[in-house]
């Protein structure tokens, strides 16, 4: 017999009496069907009653990334968190106005009180990818920040982008070299921040006239740009070639130092004279560049070339008769930085304090290795016994063609030094001969002192190339910062170098500050122009116009 017989034997036998309970059922008395142990347990009196159906309570919500769109985020029509107790100013984003004055003045505006976005991109419901868009609208404020625009026009530029892609509740932030812009989808999300640094400068105008137009296009409602067509188109313009080749940028620079110096009452030699330093400065400056050298000592080198031959006609002077102030007042002209001037005071006047601050230090440092290379070359040419006279401070001016011809040369030499587009060199050489000739109509004719005649000038150059820019879509720096070559102060810094080499310290501090006040008036009166523009142009939200209210100095 198996074992597995056995048990089966074993568990057929009956049980004894210990086994058995002694509540047994009585003999005759039916007893109820078993239950289960399933449900034999003992149930709550609050029980449901049977067939009552009772929805499911929801599944509580999982954490998700940051990066993913809200429930209610929809790319055409997005809702607003609340509405505040004043209510919402309406501002009209139509087409009236262009796409600068229309973001700038939504920018003006608190998150809260901004009105719904009108995407001009169209999405799936699922909205955009948010980090993409975060990214290209840093990658856009890069290169304009990088090519020297303004950090207002930046902030409005990376604001068009993010809300033509729907994301409207963002907040751009513009320091002289860190973007970062922070998009909050709602009141109770958390808010999504990017940033990136800018590492490299360089004044390439064709690359930023080709970087607005981009951003008009994605804020056009007839034209649809995606995401990738963006990404490809801003691909392209990183890797445009200059339109200019490196000779020609050479001559210009030639060309600039010798119309200054028709400006400031030179002749045909004084003329070939400073356009041969300039380029040798240019030159020596490339080399350094490509050595690695910093900016500072690139135009400590560049300075000393013009100083140099000034000095050289000077101990000819036996031979040659030259007016060498005029040779090395023109070779200063082309190392003036006249474009971080004017951008750093419209950030402060602007009131971007911080970036303001910055663009002027740079200015200063710029100056200051003008100011050393300079020097230098002076005190060698007082050790040489080289009669450089301060005294003999530039009289008068030229002919009004002269001066009127000599201005739009030197715009033009001016801009193509800025790698503008060639469609552009016309318009600025033009805008250029207005600074010439307000100026010289004002100060040589008119009497008028040199501080208040250049700010008219600047004024008009701003006013001018404001309506240029606003006409064709684009950035106003193409049209502004050469025009105003022919008012840069190059005669007052060389006259107080000149000073100070000769231990005049206070008359060089002098006509030094009067270097400083002539730069100021340019760049406030550009500024100014650009502000008297909006007059002329219809743009949305203009009544309402804020600004800070400080008359009272707290």
């Amino acid at each position: 017999m198996t074992e597995r017989e056995s048990e089966a034997q074993e568990d057929r036998k009956p049980q004894s009496d210990e086994a058995r309970s002694a509540f047994t059922q009585p003999i005759g008395v039916v007893s109820p069907p078993s239950v289960p142990e399933e449900e034999a347990s003992t149930t709550s009196e609050f029980s449901l009653p049977q067939g009552l159906s009772v929805q499911a309570p929801e599944a509580p919500d999982v954490e998700g990334s940051a990066f993913t769109p809200p429930k209610t985020y929809s790319t055409r029509q997005s809702p607003p968190a609340f509405t505040p107790a004043h209510g919402i100013p309406m501002v009209k984003l139509t087409k009236e106005a262009p796409w600068q004055d229309r973001m700038r003045t939504m920018l003006r505006l608190p998150v809260a009180e901004r009105p719904a976005p009108e995407p001009v991109q169209k999405e799936d419901d699922a909205g955009p990818a948010v980090p993409r868009v975060l990214d290209l609208t840093l990658r856009i404020g890069e290169l304009l920040l990088a090519g020297g625009e303004g950090a207002e026009d930046v902030e409005a530029a990376m604001f068009a982008v993010c809300r033509s892609y729907g994301l409207d509740r963002c907040e751009p932030t513009v320091t002289f070299t860190l973007l970062s812009i922070t998009f909050q989808p709602s009141l109770v999300d958390d808010p999504v921040t990017a940033s990136r640094t800018v590492r490299r400068r360089g004044t390439d105008y064709n690359r930023l006239a080709a970087v607005f137009r981009l951003v008009d296009d994605i804020s056009d409602e007839d034209i649809d740009v995606t995401l990738e067509e963006a990404y490809r188109r801003l691909a392209e313009i990183r890797r445009n070639r200059h339109p200019y080749p490196g000779w020609a940028l050479t001559g210009a620079s030639g060309l600039l130092a010798g119309s200054a110096s028709i400006l400031v009452g030179g002749d045909l030699l004084v003329f070939i004279a400073a356009a041969i330093g300039a380029m040798l400065g240019d030159r020596l400056a490339w080399l350094c560049a490509g050595r690695g050298f910093p900016e500072f000592y690139q135009f400590t080198m560049a300075a000393m070339p013009p100083a140099a031959i000034g000095i050289l006609l000077t101990l000819a002077h036996d031979h040659v008769n030259v007016q060498a102030s005029a040779v090395i007042t023109g070779g200063l002209f082309a190392l003036l930085p006249g474009r971080a001037l004017v951008a750093g005071v419209q950030d402060g006047l602007t009131g971007f304090y911080i970036t303001a601050s910055a663009r002027l230090l740079e200015v200063m440092y710029f100056f200051v290795g003008i100011v050393v290379g300079v020097l230098i070359m002076l005190y060698v040419g007082v050790q040489l016994n080289a009669k450089l006279n301060p005294e003999a401070a530039l009289q008068g001016g030229p002919e009004p063609w002269w001066q009127i011809g000599a201005s739009m040369s030197l715009s033009l030499a001016f801009a193509v030094l800025l790698q503008q587009e060639r469609s552009t060199v016309l318009a600025v050489t033009l805008n250029g001969g207005v600074a010439g000739t307000i100026f010289g109509a004002m100060h040589y004719e008119g009497g008028i002192s040199p501080v208040a005649s250049t700010a008219a000038a600047a004024g008009l150059v701003g006013l001018f190339g404001q309506l240029f820019s606003r006409y064709r879509f684009a950035s106003a720096l193409p049209y502004v910062t050469a025009a105003i070559g022919p008012l840069l102060p190059g005669s007052a810094t060389y006259f107080g170098l000149l000073a100070i080499a000769q231990n005049d310290v206070d008359k060089g501090m002098v006509s030094l500050s009067k270097a400083a006040a002539l730069a100021l008036a340019i760049a406030i009166g550009v500024n100014l122009g650009g502000e008297i523009s909006r007059l002329f142009i219809r743009s949305p939200g203009a009544a309402n116009r804020r600004a800070a209210k400080r008359t009272r100095g707290f």
